[in-house]
C-alpha cells in the first residue's frame, strides 16, 4: 500500500519544519558533533534514509569511518571523549525517553558540566528534530 505524502497533506507545516531544521546551521553547537548525534538518533530509531543523510554529512565535516562504525558501540569506544559521550548518552535519553525514566538527574548534571546551557538546549533541539524528521520518515516511507 502506498502511504500518504505528508508533504502534500500538510506542506506549510512541514515547510516550517524544514525551516527550522535549517536554522540549526546557526546553532553554536558544533556541526560535526550535530551530525554524530542526529545518526545516532537514526540509528536509534531504524531510520535508514536518515542514516544515509547524517553519515554523509558527517563525512562532509570530516569524520573518520572508524568512528562512525563505532559509533553504535560509543559507550564502549575509546574513539569518543567525555564531551561526545555526554552528548550521545543524551541524544540516546532522550530518543528512549520511556525507558530512560524522562532523563537521569546525573546524566543531566554530567550533560551540564560539558556544555554550555545555550549548548545544552541546542543539543536538545537537535536532538529531538531528528526524532520528528525519523518518525515521519519511517511511518510515511518517504524522504524529506
Amino acid at each position: 500500500m502506498t502511504r500518504l505524502d505528508y508533504f502534500k497533506v500538510k506542506p506549510d507545516f512541514i515547510t516550517k519544519m524544514r525551516q527550522l531544521t535549517r536554522e540549526q546551521e546557526t546553532f553554536t553547537l558544533d556541526g560535526k558533533l550535530r551530525a554524530l548525534i542526529e545518526l545516532r538518533v537514526s540509528q536509534i530509531n531504524g531510520c535508514d534514509y536518515c542514516m544515509g543523510l547524517h553519515t554523509r554529512e558527517a563525512i562532509a565535516l570530516g569524520e573518520k569511518d572508524q568512528r562512525l562504525e563505532q559509533l553504535p558501540t560509543w559507550n564502549d569506544s575509546p574513539l569518543f571523549d567525555d564531551r561526545e559521550r555526554a552528548a550521545l548518552g543524551w541524544a540516546e535519553t532522550l530518543t528512549l525517553i520511556p525507558q530512560t525514566n524522562h532523563a537521569d538527574e546525573n546524566q543531566y548534571v554530567n550533560l551540564l558540566s560539558m556544555f554550555s546551557e545555550t549548548e545544552v538546549v541546542e543539543l536538545s533541539l537537535a536532538i529531538s528534530l531528528s526524532n520528528f524528521w525519523n518518525r515521519m520518515a519511517g511511518a510515511f516511507r518517504k524522504n524529506h
